[in-house]
């Protein structure tokens, strides 16, 4: 049996034939961008996340980028302001804070790669303006002590949710969590387009109407440019694409928890670790995470059985060479996290087959 790490092509499949005629209609209606599928989507995206305002972009990065140059704008942070980022995430979490002109600061993560409160109060300086958790692999932070940090010490919360579309712990929702989030929609995401997009949701007017400035070339009203600004747009045909995909993300979230669950309750191999505990409801996700000290070689074993896995991340993002000033120091968790974690497949559509095959699979692994 061959089980791909996620079959995009059958996912996109089953919105059929809703997905084709919603493209087609963007097509034949002559208008591309900034149009009513974008209009559409924000007011739905903003209405899913709680929020006053979903503020549709080019991508997640961007979405980042913009939020913290805005805040830079309207807070008037000096160029050496920082803003404390996990050590274990994507690197575009690390590098919206460079492209705002803004300096990343590393902290350690917690045994499930989200960022430790703790680790984070050893981090903060009379320089440290915002705190930017990632809710990695679909899962919230502990919003609960990051959100009090914040309040502390007078801190912007950012949200890094481009892995946790639809995550709820009860109190918080992914979006809705800080003064600003940051979402993606590449293709592999829980909501994902068709090509790259991204949105920005908040409950603060003049952030918001800051960032669709920055967005649209530092202008709001066209050809008068105040501020210096980018051009970061999502497009009609992605905004048509998302719409159509939002209906059903609560559903394929629970598929997704249906499949973990499956996992937890089947996988039983002492040189495995389970995401969360074995936790499935407070995660959708995005990610199954197990861990094995041995991971190159049962990387190795499933990739021998067919199964194809992916790695979350091989690099700490202060090890790379991109952040060569940060190279010497040491987050243990992160680092660990790093070599050990492997990405099963997991999706909405799986089938009870496929998810029984790599559970065997992984309890036949042995050294």
């Amino acid at each position: 049996m061959k089980i791909p790490f996620l079959d995009l092509k059958a996912i996109n499949a089953s919105f059929e034939p809703q997905l084709s005629a919603a493209v087609a209609e963007v097509v034949h209606s002559g208008w591309y961008l900034n149009g009513k599928a974008n209009q559409a989507f924000e007011k739905a995206f903003a209405q899913y996340t709680g929020t006053q305002y979903a503020i549709g972009v080019a991508n997640g990065l961007d979405a980042l980028t913009l939020i913290l140059r805005a805040l830079k704008i309207l807070r008037q942070w000096p160029d050496n302001a920082e803003v404390v980022v996990p050590a274990m995430t994507f690197i575009a979490s690390a590098e919206a804070v460079n492209r705002a002109g803004l300096i990343p600061v590393f902290c350690d993560v917690n045994a499930d790669g989200l960022m430790d409160p703790q680790a984070v109060e050893e981090h903060l300086s009379p320089r440290t303006k915002a705190l930017l958790p990632v809710h990695l692999y679909g899962k919230l932070c502990d919003m609960n002590a990051l959100s009090a940090i914040a309040s502390h010490h007078h801190l912007a919360l950012i949200e890094d949710a481009a892995q946790a579309h639809g995550a709820c712990d009860g109190r918080w929702k992914a979006g809705n969590c800080g003064c600003a989030a940051g979402f993606s929609f590449y293709p592999g995401k829980n909501l994902g387009a068709l090509g790259d997009g991204g949105a920005v949701t908040t409950n603060d007017a003049e952030l918001a109407h800051c960032i669709r400035m920055l967005a649209n070339y530092g202008a709001a009203v066209k050809y008068h440019h105040d501020i210096l600004g980018c051009n970061s747009r999502l497009d009609e045909i992605q905004a048509a694409v998302l719409l159509i995909k939002l209906k059903r993300l609560d559903a394929d979230n629970e598929n997704r928890r249906r499949v973990a669950q499956r996992y937890a309750k089947g996988i039983n191999n002492p040189l495995l670790r389970l995401p969360y505990q074995g936790d499935c409801q407070k995660s959708v996700f995005h990610i199954y995470p197990i861990r094995c000290a041995q991971r190159d070689a049962l990387q190795t074993f499933l990739r021998e059985r067919g199964i194809e896995t992916l790695i979350h991340y091989p690099v700490a993002v202060h090890r790379h060479g991109a952040y060569a000033e940060f190279n010497a120091m040491h987050y243990s968790q992160a680092e660990t996290l790093a070599s050990e974690e492997l990405s099963l497949p997991i999706s909405p559509i799986m089938k009870d087959e496929e998810i029984d095959y790599i559970i065997n699979q992984l309890n036949l692994f042995k050294l």
